[in-house]
C-alpha cells in the first residue's frame, strides 16, 4: 500500500520558516548572557585547539593542556585590558586645556555665524570646562562596565573561560555528536568538513589579528608622525574596531580626529588623521584582507550587512564582532546536506560556491 506524503502549502511553509525565525530571535535577546559567552567560547577554543593539539603531542594530557592553553589566552587578555584601561586613564592629565581650546573653537564659529548670517546662536558662550573635564573623566572611569556590558555580565565574563575550558576537553565528544547528526553521510567525510570548519575559523580568526597587527603598526607610524599623544592607544583602538566591517574603520578614526582637533593648533592635524587613516583603510581593504584573510568567509556583501545589522540589535558591539564568523560556520554546515545548500548559495559568493560544487 502506498503512503502519501504529506504535502504542505507554500504559505504555510512560509509561515513556520518566519515562527522558527521570530523563536530564534527571541531565545537570542532572551538567552544574551548566557548565549555570548557561549559563542565567544566556541571562537576561542578553536582558535586555541591547535594549541591544545600541539601539547598532546608531547604526551601532555588533555585535561592540562586545556589549562596551559586557557591560562595562557587569559593572560594575554588581561594583560591586553590592563594596557587599555592605563592608556585610557591617562586621558585625563591632557583634558586640562581641552575646555578653553573647545571654547575657542565654539567662539569662533558663533562669529562666523553672526558675520554670516546676522543670527545668534548662543555657543559663543562655551561650557563649562570642569564639567567638560568631569565628563569626559567619568566616562573614562566607565570602560570596565562597557566591557561588562558587550560581554554580557559579570556572570557572563565568568563563565568564559569555564565554557573555554569545556570546549577544549570535550571537542572530540562534540565532534562524534555532529557525525551522528548526519547518519546518512560518511562518518570520514563529515569529520573532514569538521576539520576544514575548524581551520576555516582558524584561518579566519588568525587572518583577522593579523591584518589589525599590521593596521596598528601603520596607524602608531602616522599619529607619532604627527605628534598626536597617546599614538599607541589610538592605533590599537582603531586596528580592533576594524573587526566590525564597512563601520569600523569610520569609527576607529573618530576618536584621534577629535583629540588631534582639541589638543593642536592647527587644523592640519586632524584633516592629516583623517586623510592618512583613508589611505590606509584602502590599503587594508585592496591588498591587507584579500591576501591574508582571503575567502576564508566566502560572505556575500549583502549577507554581511544584513548580519550586521541583526547582530548589532540583538547582541549590540559583540554581536557585530560574532556575527561573521558565525555565518561562515552556518554556511559550511548548510553545504553538509542537500536540502540546506540553497541556503548556502544564499550566504556564500556565487562564483565561490560554483568552484565547490564542480570540485565535488
Amino acid at each position: 500500500m502506498n503512503e502519501k506524503k504529506l504535502v504542505l502549502p507554500s504559505y504555510i511553509k512560509a509561515l513556520l520558516v518566519l515562527m522558527l525565525i521570530i523563536i530564534i530571535v527571541y531565545i537570542l535577546i532572551v538567552g544574551k548572557s548566557l548565549l555570548v559567552p557561549l559563542f565567544l567560547a566556541g571562537f576561542i577554543a578553536i582558535l586555541l585547539t591547535p594549541v591544545g593539539n600541539w601539547l598532546e603531542k608531547r604526551k601532555i594530557s588533555r585535561m592540562v593542556s586545556a589549562i596551559i592553553s586557557l591560562v595562557s589566552a587569559l593572560l594575554i587578555l588581561l594583560g591586553f585590558l590592563a594596557f587599555v584601561i592605563l592608556q585610557v586613564a591617562s586621558f585625563t592629565k591632557d583634558l586640562e586645556n581641552v575646555g578653553d581650546r573647545l571654547n575657542n573653537y565654539l567662539s569662533d564659529i558663533d562669529s562666523w555665524i553672526y558675520d554670516k548670517f546676522q543670527i545668534e546662536s548662543g555657543i559663543g558662550n562655551g561650557i563649562d570646562q570642569e564639567y567638560f573635564v568631569e565628563l569626559l573623566q567619568s566616562n573614562s572611569s566607565s570602560l570596565a562596565e562597557f566591557i561588562l556590558n558587550t560581554v554580557g555580565s559579570l556572570s557572563g565574563i565568568i563563565l568564559l573561560p569555564v565554557f573555554i575550558f569545556f570546549f577544549l576537553v570535550y571537542r572530540d565528544h562534540l565532534t562524534d555528536f555532529i557525525v551522528q547528526l548526519f547518519k546518512e553521510k560518511d562518518k570520514s567525510h563529515i569529520k573532514n568538513e569538521i576539520r576544514d570548519l575548524r581551520k576555516v575559523v582558524q584561518n579566519y580568526i588568525v587572518g583577522i589579528l593579523k591584518v589589525m597587527a599590521i593596521l596598528a603598526v601603520l596607524n602608531v607610524g602616522v599619529l607619532l608622525g604627527l605628534g598626536i599623544k597617546h599614538a599607541v592607544f589610538f592605533a590599537i583602538f582603531a586596528a580592533i574596531l576594524n573587526i566590525i566591517p564597512y563601520l569600523g574603520p569610520l569609527l576607529g578614526a573618530v576618536l584621534p580626529t577629535i583629540f588631534a582637533f582639541l589638543t593642536k593648533d592647527s587644523l592640519f592635524y586632524p584633516v592629516a588623521v583623517v586623510v592618512a587613516f583613508q589611505i590606509i583603510q584602502i590599503i587594508e581593504s585592496n591588498f591587507l584582507t584579500p591576501k591574508i584573510v582571503g575567502s576564508n568567509v566566502n560572505l556575500n556583501a549583502f549577507v554581511t550587512f544584513i548580519g550586521l545589522l541583526v547582530g548589532a540589535s540583538i547582541w549590540g558591539v559583540i554581536g557585530m564582532i560574532l556575527i561573521i564568523p558565525t555565518l561562515a560556520v552556518l554556511r559550511k554546515i548548510f553545504e553538509l546536506s542537500e536540502a540546506t545548500k540553497p541556503y548556502a548559495l544564499l550566504f556564500g559568493e556565487e562564483k565561490s560556491y560554483d568552484e565547490n560544487e564542480k570540485s565535488d
